[in-house]
């Protein structure tokens, strides 16, 4: 293999007692990668030869990391590239919305191999835990008939609904769907499936996907502005997302304008600029099965209701892109929505021209701003990113936990 090429890897360390950080780094190389050799690992990771050679090995006999054929580069030896497994792990997204839930498995590489959805019966958890419940059994089922190995292999499930988390609201808030907010639903889905289950917003699931398979793959400093039924900000800050000390970090939808410039309902940004501001505009009901053929529809003949919404919604998401530049210094601003991909790329281009802010430097490789995942599916996507994302990216809080063990 060419040894010049850049190759995207995060450092390893050869100290003592982190071994776990230095298998989810080869992971992650070649996640970014594709393939490398021992060789090219060794480069990339600064780890030496000799402790890439064992991680490849026990990686090898764990059926996450396999062989291929040799290659021959010049004049040199022959050298073998490795890949990852695909089927070498598998997990299940779960997203839970106002009036319907998805769920999703994917493997090891991020590949989709099932989804379904479900419609969430009136009377909130107390009626839609059970359809959930099914829904996960549904794809588990599917996933294991597909998969040999899926059941052995599942390292858990991951959940994504709308924020923000462990706020004092009414039941009735359908912003921030409250009654779900209330009822035990980690501990519901984690008796129900038997498999560990951790929880994120919907703006942070979004993210994980990017991470994974989208916009923001091997990117390190990144945020996807979110644009659903609210809108959230999923933050990538050195390579790993960033949730906050309460899970509610990117909650950029409730950010209010300063009083010289609000508006005189003083609604925050949401509710200005979200897909549930839009159906409102339109008098649409978000329920509505064929409402995604509507809004393209409207897009597409440039229908004015529709045109002047987008006007509206993007002079607010353009000061929401000049926050979130000054204040996180990203690489890129990557806009997702779950709503049609032709809607948000004309929202895309009407937030241009983007206000100055400290992300508007000379020789920049990377757009301020680009277009993100459009997919009613994004969300439950990155739902079941985490969990593998848990389980082999490298992260700092891997080395502390291994140095903590070490000690005790």
């Amino acid at each position: 293999m060419n040894e010049m090429r850049p190759i995207r890897a995060k450092s390893g360390t050869n100290q003592e007692g982190t071994s776990a950080h230095n298998r989810r780094v080869m992971i992650d190389a070649l996640r970014l990668n594709g393939q490398l050799s021992r060789a090219d690992l060794a480069r990339a990771t600064k780890l030496t030869k000799q402790t890439v050679s064992n991680i490849i090995e026990d990686l090898e006999r764990d059926g996450l990391v396999v062989s291929l054929a040799a290659v021959r580069n010049g004049r040199g030896q022959p050298s073998t590239p490795y890949r990852l497994v695909p089927d070498g792990a598998f997990a299940i997204g779960l997203q839970i919305d106002r009036h319907v839930t998805r769920a999703i498995a994917v493997d090891l590489v991020g590949t989709v191999l099932v989804r379904a959805q479900a419609n969430l019966p009136p009377g909130g958890p107390a009626n839609g835990a059970k359809v959930i419940l099914d829904l996960i059994e549904h794809v588990r089922t599917e996933l294991a008939a597909s998969a040999e190995q899926a059941e052995k292999r599942l390292v858990g499930l991951g959940v994504a609904m709308p924020g923000p988390f462990g706020l004092a609201t009414d039941n009735d808030d359908q912003w921030m769907m409250a009654a779900w907010q209330n009822f035990p639903l980690l501990e519901t889905l984690a008796a129900g499936t038997g498999l560990e289950v951790a929880l994120q917003n919907d703006a942070a699931a979004c993210a994980t996907a990017e991470r994974m398979v989208g916009a923001a793959h091997g990117i390190d400093h990144a945020v996807c502005l979110y644009v659903g039924f609210g809108i959230g900000a999923g933050l990538i800050l050195n390579g790993e997302l960033y949730a906050g000390a309460n899970s509610n970090a990117g909650e950029i939808g409730m950010v209010l304008l300063p009083p010289t410039l609000r508006r005189a309902d003083q609604t925050s940004l949401e509710h200005r600029a979200s897909l549930a501001s839009l159906y409102q505009h339109l008098g649409a009901d978000p329920s509505d099965p064929g409402l995604p053929e509507r809004l393209n529809m409207l897009v597409n003949t440039g229908d004015p209701s529709i045109v002047s919404w987008i006007d509206a919604a993007a002079e607010e998401l353009r000061w929401g892109v000049q926050i979130i530049e000054t204040i996180f210094d990203p690489q890129t601003v990557i806009l997702c929505s779950t709503g049609p991909e032709a809607l948000t790329r004309k929202l895309l281009e009407a937030i241009h021209p983007l206000l100055p802010s400290n992300a508007n430097r000379p020789g920049r490789s990377i757009p301020r701003l680009q277009l993100g995942m459009t997919d009613p599916w994004s969300v439950a996507l990155g739902a079941a990113a985490e969990p593998i994302s848990r389980a082999f990216d490298p992260r700092f809080s891997a080395i502390l936990k291994t140095r903590a063990n070490a000690l005790s």
